[in-house]
């Protein structure tokens, strides 16, 4: 189940409060309305799951709340902080230090090796490449993949590639793990050892959890299922509301 029922998320710091969020995409003289006066508060040591049709602004939704992307309207704050008042170079700054992404299509980088690609938020805080690499072989092995250290991406299935890009966004302890469809490309038993591990990252009184997915088998991992449609929160619920159809 969830969170502990001793602690209700009011008692919690807010980790993530959105309020109106809009976003508007134009191409020429065509545009698409992404979001639409999105609301969202997301506690510390609580972990969410946007659940929604595609198209509903699920991906766009949060990759405004993980300042990678602008919004058009609404207010934002992540851990007290709007990425999108800070300049590109101390946005790019508080990303390092703060979020961590798991981008759906991986983006992992095809002439490093995946220790390489996991080490990546490391070495551009800083820390020396040696032991970067070394943490991000650490890593790899808590998903599985202990071994393959040295191998390209090109050499991996999907569902491995996709633990290595879990692997990238947990390496720095990030304050909040943002996930897009994490478990998509792993088999059922795999991708529930790794969303336990991901679900261990958001426990943490510091840290938190959203995770967009239409993977039923993991929602009995959080707290809410926030539900979308047409660019908007259309419902919450938990998961001991569900009703389990045959």
């Amino acid at each position: 189940m969830g969170a502990d029922a001793a602690h209700s998320s009011s008692d919690r710091q807010c980790a993530v409060s959105a309020h109106g969020i809009e976003k508007v995409y134009v191409a020429g003289d065509t545009q698409v309305v992404a979001l639409r006066g999105a609301d969202l508060q997301v506690h510390c040591g609580e972990i969410v799951m946007l659940a929604g049709p595609s198209g509903c602004g699920k991906t766009s939704f949060i990759s405004i709340l993980a300042g990678l992307l602008a919004r058009d309207g609404g207010a934002l704050e992540v851990f007290g902080q709007d990425p999108q008042s800070l300049s590109t170079e101390a946005r790019t700054a508080w990303r390092l230090r703060n979020v961590g992404f798991v981008f759906q299509q991986f983006n992992l980088i095809p002439t490093l090796s995946i220790a390489e690609n996991v080490a990546i938020p490391l070495i551009l805080q800083g820390i020396d490449r040696r032991s970067a690499i070394a943490r991000g072989s650490e890593m790899l092995g808590r998903v599985g993949l202990g071994g393959r250290e040295r191998s390209s991406p090109t050499r991996l299935s999907g569902g491995q590639q996709q633990r290595v890009a879990i692997a990238r966004a947990l390496i720095n302890s990030p304050r909040i793990l943002v996930c897009d469809e994490p478990t998509s490309a792993l088999d059922g038993a795999t991708g529930l050892r790794v969303m336990e591990l991901v679900a261990a990252q958001g426990r943490a009184p510091d840290r938190a959890v959203i995770v967009v997915s239409h993977d039923d088998r993991i929602y009995h991992l959080a707290d809410r299922i926030i539900h979308m449609d047409d660019g908007r929160v259309d419902r919450i619920e938990k998961p001991s509301q569900r009703t389990t159809h045959a």
